[in-house]
């Protein structure tokens, strides 16, 4: 790694979940608005599909086989037009949890609130890691407040067979009704994968062109993750809370205040040894989740100052001083009797 690249280890990274953690719910609400599709239906259907494939020996993820049927609605015409540009367009009407998004930038400002802080140049990164639809996400208001954006990815438009010797089958078609309407899956993101993101922003391999499973020391990657806070709502994040945990850094669970079996689930994180602390999904000033981050954060800082402090001062060498001759010895007097100095 280039020197200028080596990082300097003073960035803290809060790393959000995205539905029931910054929003009420899950983000293909609008989707569903849009086309006047029932989500009850829709979730039934996709709750099923497990089961379905299982018995026809086939095997597909709980997690992401909503995307699949995503796809099924778009082929049959019941999402008909959709694409990014308008996942994008949708990701606007996202609403969020009270005080979001004006936390995210109350939290970046305080590495810039102390003297000491600002003297190392400590920042704060904001990032989110979702099993939603990435393109709704860079939509919403949450997005000009992140760094970086992990979600699942869609795709329009796929080449044909062969389109490496004739190039015209990469345009669209402009007879084909089905042209830019999104038709496979680009990436797909479960609660496991989302640690490989973890250790993208670890690594730096988000910022730097390096692969995320290259051999990098310690002491050369970009984030550390005892500098992260990962925020989240429950028991599907365990992985992630894992990981970063296991790493020395923190674990934060979110519950949402009308739900019963939501704070049950947190307290149960915690009982468990899985979260350092939990709280209601209220970012606003007061309450107590939004005390407990930006305490974490203030703290973070401070580690961060003194151990800064203390590797400059171990690598920091004495200045150079002048040498002097030393004094010239007095010369002896007179010798004495023993005896008359004691009556003296």
């Amino acid at each position: 790694m280039p020197e200028e690249r080596i990082p300097n280890k003073k960035i803290i990274a809060c790393i959000w979940d995205f539905d029931n953690t910054l929003i009420p719910g899950y983000m293909q609400e609008p989707i569903f608005r849009r086309f006047e599709v029932d989500p009850k239906r829709f979730w039934k259907e996709v709750n099923a599909l497990p089961e379905y494939f299982r018995a026809k020996g086939q095997h597909v993820s709980p997690e992401t086989c909503y995307l699949n049927h995503l796809l099924t609605f778009v082929r049959t015409g019941r999402f008909k037009g959709l694409n990014n540009a308008l996942l994008k367009e949708l990701g606007r009407e996202l609403e969020f949890y009270p005080g979001i998004p004006k936390f995210f930038g109350e939290l970046a400002e305080i590495p810039k609130s102390k003297p000491e802080f600002r003297k190392y140049e400590i920042t704060l990164e904001h990032y989110i890691i979702s099993t939603g639809l990435a393109e709704m996400i860079r939509g919403s208001a949450a997005a000009p407040s992140m760094t970086g954006i992990y979600g699942c990815e869609l795709v329009e438009n796929p080449p044909l067979s062969g389109f490496t010797e004739q190039p015209e089958l990469i345009g669209p078609d402009p007879d084909d009704p089905c042209q830019n309407e999104v038709s496979q899956i680009g990436v797909m993101v479960d609660n496991t994968i989302k640690t490989r993101f973890i250790f993208e922003i670890n690594k730096g391999s988000n910022v730097w062109p390096i692969d995320v499973n290259a051999k990098i020391d310690e002491k050369n990657r970009r984030v550390p993750i005892r500098n992260m806070i990962y925020i989240a709502d429950g028991p599907s994040d365990v992985p992630v809370f894992s990981v970063v945990r296991g790493h020395g850094g923190l674990a934060y669970a979110v519950y949402d205040p009308e739900n019963e079996a939501s704070f049950a689930q947190n307290d149960s994180l915690r009982s468990q040894g899985r979260v350092d602390h939990y709280g209601r999904a209220d970012y606003r000033k007061g309450s107590e989740t939004n005390m407990w981050l930006r305490m974490q954060v203030t703290k973070l800082c401070e580690r961060i100052v003194a151990e800064a402090d203390d590797e400059l001062s171990r690598v920091a060498s004495k200045p150079p001083q002048h040498l002097h001759k030393p004094d010239k010895a007095p010369e002896p007097g007179p010798r004495t009797d023993p005896r008359q100095s004691s009556l003296l």
